[in-house]
């Protein structure tokens, strides 16, 4: 199994973020995640947020979770954050499927979360990008977000440097949307293990004239 793109849900999700952030001067991050999100159908939606923090984001993020039937999670470090977030969701958006977890340590938090297919980091803060690492990521792949990519907290910024070994990204993006979207998709587990072609083969030899005959296998 693997996501599976829906043009359909794509649409909706977009339109009815477009509709909902009517309000906010800079939505394009917003719609443009929220398409994406509810798109590739995904059930487990999470992202990191601070008092202080631009709120459209977050709404495209829980648009999203309405239209996949899914979950939304957001990881802030304290009350007062949880407070903020709580009062500007409510004015956006009415979801049953956005929580709220505040952690002191984001890595902690995304680390006891399972099935994650869509993360948004920020990466202008160095403790979120580090948590794309401890990301336990859904079977069926993922897509992970770095926004504000054009503000790196971490030089030299590399995918497979921040992710668990072993993970197999099949494609990453950089688009200009906002201050910056860096996105890499994550492969399915067990995807990237391809037999090698002669194993579908199979080899007999002639006892009599000693001739090789090879069969494939189907």
């Amino acid at each position: 199994m693997k996501l599976v793109w829906s043009p359909e849900t794509a649409s909706n999700a977009y339109i009815h973020t477009v509709r909902t952030c009517k309000s906010y001067k800079e939505t394009s991050v917003a719609e443009y995640l929220s398409a994406t999100a509810a798109g590739w159908n995904t059930r487990l939606i999470v992202e990191t947020w601070k008092r202080g923090d631009p709120i459209a984001t977050s709404v495209g993020l829980a648009v999203a979770a309405i239209h996949t039937c899914g979950r939304h999670v957001c990881i802030v470090p304290d009350e007062e954050s949880r407070s903020e977030y709580e009062t500007l969701m409510k004015g956006a958006v009415v979801s049953e499927a956005t929580e709220i977890v505040v952690g002191d340590s984001v890595e902690d938090v995304v680390d006891r979360l399972s099935g994650v297919d869509f993360l948004v980091v920020d990466s202008k803060r160095g403790e979120y990008v580090k948590a794309l690492g401890l990301a336990n990521m859904s079977k069926m792949g993922a897509v992970l977000v770095c926004k504000n990519a054009t503000q790196k907290s971490i030089p030299g910024f590399k995918w497979h440097r921040v992710l668990r070994r072993g993970t197999r990204v099949v494609r990453s993006v950089f688009l200009p949307v906002g201050r910056g979207l860096d996105i890499a998709h994550v492969g399915a587990s067990g995807g990237g293990d391809l037999k090698k072609v002669h194993s579908r083969w199979i080899k007999h030899v002639d006892p009599r004239s000693g001739e090789e005959h090879l069969f494939k296998r189907k």
